[in-house]
């Protein structure tokens, strides 16, 4: 670290897929989708800050495994932003990654990292990148990082490019579960049995808790019967989210990580409480999905 340095952190949420339908498939193999994301106040974190010279650590749970090169999201997007600034607008950083959430688990954890990178990065060399280019540069990258960038309640479609913040949506309780295994994302596509589904059905006019449960019981994941083909201990975590009385439980993206629906924060700590008690091994989070007030998006 440099004297005087400023370290600046930045929360890399997880993503949660609340529905998620396929519908359709593009000539170059990409799957066009319909989701409702919203992202939580658990995540991973990142601390940037200007260094002597390019450094990249990971840390925690998690961190066992991960690239600490370019294969790494983070340092893509490092490079990424770099290119199209300039290099000489780019000086050196040291970023350190604090790893909560399990990889490839189906919450968009690596695309969460890049952007929040991306993010940081912008402010920290004090570019000139509107939301498009910074975007674009995202999508260079992952198709989860357009929606990544934003980290707000929203709608994707397309390969998940064509982001629509939602203009208002509550804070809802979850409990985030994983039974500890790896889920491979084209595995799951790969094992779709219908890639023309229906879109989504329209929004409710207003949002509150009970309103948002019943219209995601109308709603899909269209990669769980795929996802669980794969893994059956999806299941499992569905069924301990199930027995811990969520008022709606969902896998969440490809998988494996699955969510839990609860009416307040406390209650989702006690579901977690209970899961964590009768399966030690997994991952088990309570936290709460972040809002949007009328006129923020």
């Amino acid at each position: 670290m440099q004297p005087g340095t400023e370290v600046r952190t930045w929360l890399a949420p997880a993503k949660i897929n609340l529905a998620l339908h396929v519908i359709g498939q593009r000539a170059d193999g990409y799957h066009l989708i319909d989701s409702l994301a919203v992202f939580t106040r658990f995540g991973d974190r990142l601390e940037i800050e200007s260094a002597e010279e390019d450094d990249f650590s990971v840390s925690g749970r998690y961190a066992a495994g991960l690239p600490l090169d370019i294969g790494n999201l983070v340092v893509k997007a490092r490079d990424a932003l770099r290119r199209e600034a300039g290099m000489q607008q780019g000086s050196p950083v040291a970023i350190r990654l604090e790893k909560n959430l399990p990889i490839a688990s189906g919450v968009g954890g690596g695309s969460s990292d890049a952007a929040a990178a991306l993010n940081g990065l912008v402010r920290l060399w004090k570019l000139d990148v509107d939301d498009n280019s910074l975007a674009r540069i995202g999508l260079s990258l992952g198709a989860d990082l357009p929606m990544c960038l934003k980290s707000k309640p929203l709608i994707a479609r397309g390969i998940g490019d064509e982001v629509s913040p939602l203009s208002a949506f509550p804070a809802l309780g979850l409990v985030l579960v994983n039974p500890g295994i790896a889920v491979s994302t084209p595995d799951v596509f790969k094992a779709l049995s219908s890639r023309d589904n229906e879109a989504l059905p329209p929004l409710p006019k207003r949002f509150d808790f009970h309103t948002i449960r019943n219209w995601l019981e109308t709603t899909r994941n269209d990669l769980e019967p795929a996802a669980r083909s794969i893994e059956p201990a999806i299941g499992e975590a569905l069924n301990a989210l199930k027995k811990a009385d969520a008022a709606f439980a969902r896998m969440s993206g490809s998988g494996a990580t699955c969510f839990g629906l609860f009416e307040t924060g406390n209650v989702a700590k006690r579901a977690a409480i209970e899961i964590r008690a009768r399966h030690p091994d997994w991952f088990v989070a309570a936290t709460r999905s972040m809002e949007v007030s009328d006129g923020e998006a």
